[in-house]
């Protein structure tokens, strides 16, 4: 059994916090570079070049790339041979606490979601917990504006609605979503399991990188075929048209009931900010 104590997880979050909202993961720069290649038309040209300007300049100067910092989203990967000594679920709050604050990162969590008084540090995060084996802790931060939550969809498909059907609503949300996402958009997919799950299937699906295709045949094509699609649109960068309108289509799926189909998808911006460590 390893140990690995609390205040490590917090000092590690406020680090990851910090780090994802000012530096974008190099596969989204990769493919936006690309994207910029080969668009023809002028307008998303000028707003590729934008969009690369700055997060270049929030590179250099180590300052957010949007400034909405986003509701941290918290991944943890915790191995079966793994004791955290403490609180785990109060250190990676206290991690977004202080990566918050010490960052300068805009704070936008509400306590209530009707009363919505602001809790001024950036908490609580949303944390997703995944047992694995091994003797490992995998934290992922992965902050989420609201511009491109808002445009997520989940529908509960019947089976006799099948391929077409998944086809038809993923590319009728983004159709929807037109340029309030400020488009180009990555769009995760969570296919399968039950309401929930196919929820957090897509959003699980907007932190692999982007050069990884899903290790099934069929949906590596199926993500291709989707974002040839998309692209087909027309909505274009910041939805004032062009060729690029997204710049990938990740999909998760798992088994399901015989009686269901559940759909969800999770979309988020050109800033698609995660970072990942391993203590």
């Amino acid at each position: 059994m390893r140990n690995i104590e609390a205040r490590k997880v917090t000092e590690v979050v406020r680090r990851l916090c910090i780090e994802a909202n000012c530096h974008l993961p190099g596969d989204m720069k990769e493919r936006i570079t690309a994207c910029r290649a080969c668009e023809t038309f002028p307008v998303a040209q000028g707003i590729l070049d934008q969009i690369i300007e700055n997060y270049e300049i929030a590179d250099r100067n180590d300052v957010p790339i949007c400034q909405d910092t986003g509701l941290a989203c918290v991944f943890i990967e915790l191995g079966q041979e793994v004791h955290v000594e403490g609180d785990l679920e109060e250190a990676i709050h206290e991690g977004v606490r202080q990566g918050y604050i010490d960052g300068y990162l805009r704070k936008s969590v509400v306590r209530d979601p009707l009363d919505r008084v602001n809790t001024g540090d950036n908490t609580p995060a949303m944390i997703y917990y995944n047992l694995v084996p091994g003797d490992g802790l995998k934290i992922t931060v992965a902050p989420k504006g609201a511009g491109s939550e808002n445009m997520s969809q989940i529908r509960m498909l019947k089976p006799s609605d099948g391929l077409q059907g998944v086809k038809d609503f993923v590319l009728r949300v983004v159709e929807e979503a037109g340029p309030n996402p400020c488009p180009p958009i990555v769009v995760g997919v969570g296919i399968g399991g039950t309401f929930d799950k196919a929820a957090l299937m897509a959003k699980q699906a907007l932190v692999r990188p982007l050069d990884e295709r899903n290790a099934d045949p069929f949906y590596a094509a199926l993500e291709e075929e989707l974002l040839e699609k998309i692209n087909a649109l027309g909505v274009g960068p910041q939805g004032l048209g062009g060729r690029t309108t997204a710049l990938a289509v990740n999909i998760v799926k798992c088994p399901t009931h015989i009686a269901a189909l559940p759909v969800a998808v999770n979309i988020n911006c050109h800033v698609t900010r995660h970072k990942t460590e391993v203590i």
